[in-house]
């Protein structure tokens, strides 16, 4: 790594890193890690990450989320449990910076391929684990996917209780998908710090704990006090009813939160605007006891007109609104469009995919896909024949 990175040069240029992660978290993580130029060596068994199949076309060992979750890197399959493939992998992780992996810590020492092990071979090296559980207590050596943890954690539970029903899953990887946020963090602090005091280290990212910090950020509430001054729950975020608004053709969001932000809708809607002759709207505290009450007030307002109306007459007033959208009108959104969020491109095999890259802009440099996502092993011969990087 360069200690100064000279403009326009890419923010992880020349960082090196050996990514033993499947499936969503990890390859998360590492993909962010490559968007900033990092040179990432994606390794795999033979049957390759098990996302490769989900989703994909006839014929075709890249489906749609592993497209979303491996841009920018390379491939290199290797046996670990041979031993010409673990000398390879010890030859390349001897010259990484990072070291990534998602096995359980007790698969990898067996492996031989534990944090002792490799920072004995190279002490500058950043050792992450991406696992279930943290290793101090009594679930450290069980295994962990994203279903398992919203359930533990509580997400699951919050679901059932909002809405009335059956505890459910989030339908997106969720708990995947914010460890992965939170492992790019701290990878990308852990590489700030070996730049100052030239060590390496050992990180371990567990999705439990992660996700339960995030959950509690909002719900643990009353029992933040000794004693508790309420229950477990943010109420406003209990509400059954809390949810876009519907209207008279479809549904609205408008944030309505603050004192300022109530008189103007209350304004608005042809309703009194004086906070103080309503009791369940003179600040905040009394909202937010009466949030349930105030959800359905506001939703049998929004259903006498259409959505149009509403977005025209709140934004009017002030007042942040947008009409509710689906995933497929996101693809023809005009916003996405004026800022490139999609980018088509055609691969070197000829395969035509849409892609989408990394959010963010910077006033030195412009991300960009530098490498489609790879078939499997694409890159095997390349990288072990010549000393395993660019």
């Amino acid at each position: 790594m360069s200690e100064s990175p000279a403009p326009n040069l890419a923010p992880l240029a020349g960082v090196r890193v050996v990514d033993l992660t499947a499936i969503v978290m990890g390859p998360l993580a590492t993909q962010l890690l490559a968007d900033l130029g990092a040179d990432v060596i994606k390794i795999e068994p033979p049957e390759g990450d098990i996302l490769r199949k989900a989703g994909a076309p006839p014929g075709s060992d890249r489906g749609p989320l592993f497209v979303h979750l491996n841009r920018n890197k390379r491939s290199v399959v290797l046996d670990l449990k041979s031993p010409d493939g673990r000398a390879a992998l010890l030859r390349l992780a001897a010259d990484a910076d990072l070291f990534v992996h998602s096995m359980r810590p007790q698969a990898m020492a067996r492996l031989g391929l534990g944090y002792e092990a490799l920072s004995a071979l190279n002490p500058g090296l950043i050792y992450a684990g991406l696992f279930g559980f943290g290793q101090r207590g009594p679930y450290a050596e069980q295994g962990a996917f994203d279903d398992l943890i919203q359930a533990i954690s509580g997400l699951a539970d919050l679901l059932g209780r909002t809405s009335g029903g059956q505890p459910r899953y989030v339908p997106a990887n969720l708990a995947d998908r914010t460890v992965g946020l939170y492992a790019f963090g701290l990878m990308s602090a852990a590489l700030y710090q070996r730049e100052r005091t030239g060590t390496g280290c050992e990180l371990g990212i567990p999705m439990f704990e992660t996700l339960a910090s995030l959950l509690f950020g909002d719900h643990l509430f009353g029992e933040t006090f000794k004693p508790a001054s309420a229950p477990i729950g943010y109420p406003r975020l209990m509400v059954r009813d809390r949810g876009p608004f519907p209207t008279r053709d479809g549904h609205i969001c408008c944030m309505i939160y603050t004192d300022a932000q109530w008189r103007s809708f209350l304004k608005v809607v042809g309703r009194d605007p004086d906070l103080s002759r309503d009791t369940r709207l003179t600040d905040m505290t009394a909202r937010t006891i009466h949030s349930d009450a105030l959800f359905e007030m506001v939703g049998a307002i929004t259903r006498e007109h259409s959505t149009a109306h509403w977005v025209a007459t709140l934004r009017e007033a002030g007042l942040t609104a947008v009409a509710m959208r689906s995933l497929e009108e996101l693809c023809d959104d005009p916003h996405l469009q004026a800022t490139g969020f999609f980018q088509d491109t055609t691969c070197p095999d000829g395969e035509r995919l849409r892609l989408f890259g990394p959010v963010g802009d910077w006033s030195n440099w412009r991300p960009a896909l530098r490498r489609a996502p790879p078939h499997l092993g694409e890159h095997t011969r390349s990288v072990l024949d010549q000393g395993g990087w660019d």
